[in-house]
């Protein structure tokens, strides 16, 4: 694991189970994202690779209870990530809606993306590799469109 993995790794459990009971948390999320996307424009899926928690989290716990088998060939469709996408920004947007602009629920809409999103990620590690999740990853999907786009 890689010195920015081992610092990163930590804001997963923060996120996902400190902001189960202080849900002010998902907003690290909202940094994330905003971090990940800027820093697309420059240096492409850099992100993903180094500073990633779920990421790491893949790379350092979910490596060594992994199937290993190859990553379904349907996962690298640029339609089927797109979908992937679309669902997910979908739920958050009819989510944050719904909150009414109460900032702890809007907080716990982004943990409950993280913890979903997680769990997800590790039956995906469990069954198929560490890192499948990262083939469908919304915001892998986002800096791979950003990167493209600034070539």
């Amino acid at each position: 694991m890689k010195k920015t993995q081992r610092v990163m790794v930590w804001f997963l459990p923060i996120i996902v189970l400190g902001g189960l009971f202080y849900p002010l948390l998902g907003y690290l999320v909202i940094a994330m994202m905003i971090v990940l996307l800027m820093l697309s424009f420059f240096k492409k899926r850099y992100w993903c690779w180094n500073l990633c928690p779920r990421g790491a989290f893949l790379d350092g716990v979910m490596s060594k209870t992994s199937l290993k088998r190859k990553t379904p060939k349907v996962f690298a469709k640029q339609s089927f990530r797109w979908s992937v996408l679309l669902i997910f920004t979908s739920i958050v947007l009819y989510r944050l809606v719904n909150t009414g602009g109460n900032l702890l629920a809007i907080g716990a809409v982004f943990v409950s993306l993280c913890l979903i999103t997680t769990i997800i990620a590790v039956m995906m590690a469990i069954f198929i590799k560490p890192r499948a999740w990262c083939s469908i990853c919304p915001m892998g999907t986002l800096q791979d469109k950003i990167a493209k786009a600034r070539t």
